[in-house]
């Protein structure tokens, strides 16, 4: 089934009305937030890793506030517990009888601030959830609804009072970016005021409009010529000699549900070369694992995929070369 001109259409509008708005409060960034926004609409999670200041709170916020729906905010911090996380079953005296108090993951947009923080205990605790919507406390299992979207911010492994996030649950961020710090034009805006910390914004879709724009997403058209493309782009990172572990047949399926709705965002019904291309660094560099002696020399995940791009040509542009 193929998505109709008015759904095309529906849809950039709506997304170009959901990036415009997070514009509001984060200046300059708009490719940033235009990943974001695909991160949501092709039920992925988002990683957002900088330094502190840089507008990775404002920016998943913002978000949040888009969407009207319902959203929590859990600052991750080393004595942070997996049951603050998902939950606890609490014994009620007055019914005699044992009770879920539901935790912050419970809801359709959940920040994660400063995600690197919590322990690996903790973190283990997201594995699940991210990958199939649902909490399993006490032998029950519970989802958690739709959409549902994490936003996670980490600062620098560098930085005192990290944990490196383990590489099981690096695989679920669909897509991983960084906004660095605004240019010269947004920075003065923000001075003057432009944008605040306690800047509201208006929804623009409720839930189940988000999971509508998921659903027209997933019926654009997707060449088998593009599909043996990103296939060999993922092939390619596992032979590359700076690689120790390459993406992940998850990471394939992100990079072609991602280009899916980027193709979408920009009023087309099927996916072209360039929307691969396009995403294929925030979606697959942080799945990668290089190899010590490549990290020694400076060697980045950014660097592998960017080589990997160069060195792999779609097929219609090979037939014509």
């Amino acid at each position: 089934m193929t998505i109709t001109p008015e759904q095309t259409t529906w849809f950039q509008e709506t997304f170009d009305a959901l990036v415009a708005g997070v514009e509001q409060v984060v200046l300059g960034k708009r490719h940033v937030v235009e990943l974001a926004f695909t991160t949501l609409i092709s039920e992925g999670h988002l990683l957002l890793e900088d330094f502190p200041g840089t507008g990775k709170t404002s920016l998943a916020r913002a978000i949040s506030q888009s969407v009207q729906g319902t959203s929590s905010r859990i600052q991750f911090t080393p004595d942070l517990l997996p049951g603050d996380v998902t939950g606890i079953t609490v014994y009620d005296q007055k019914k005699g009888e044992f009770e879920f108090h539901t935790g912050p993951i419970f809801a359709n947009i959940v920040l994660a601030d400063e995600i690197n923080r919590a322990s690996p205990k903790t973190q283990s605790a997201l594995l699940e959830v991210m990958e199939e919507g649902q909490v399993t406390v006490d032998g029950v299992t519970r989802p958690v609804g739709v959409p549902f979207l994490v936003v996670a911010t980490q600062n620098p492994v560098e930085q005192a009072g990290t944990y490196r996030l383990p590489e099981a649950q690096l695989d679920r961020f669909l897509l991983k970016t960084s906004l660095g710090y605004p240019d010269h034009a947004a920075t003065v805006r923000i001075l003057e005021g432009a944008a605040t910390a306690k800047h509201t914004l208006t929804p623009v879709v409720t839930p189940q409009g988000v999971v509508t724009l998921s659903d027209i997403a997933r019926e654009v058209y997707l060449n088998p010529l593009v599909l043996d493309y990103i296939t060999r782009i993922v092939e390619a990172t596992r032979n590359a000699t700076q690689v120790r572990l390459g993406v992940s047949v998850r990471g394939a399926l992100a990079l072609t549900k991602a280009s899916k709705t980027w193709a979408a965002a920009h009023g087309r019904n099927y996916v072209t070369p360039d929307d691969v291309k396009t995403l294929a660094e925030p979606v697959l560099a942080h799945r990668l694992i290089l190899d010590p002696e490549a990290e020694f020399d400076g060697v980045t995940a950014n660097a592998v995929i960017g080589q990997v791009l160069l060195d792999t040509v779609p097929q219609t542009q090979r037939e014509s070369v």
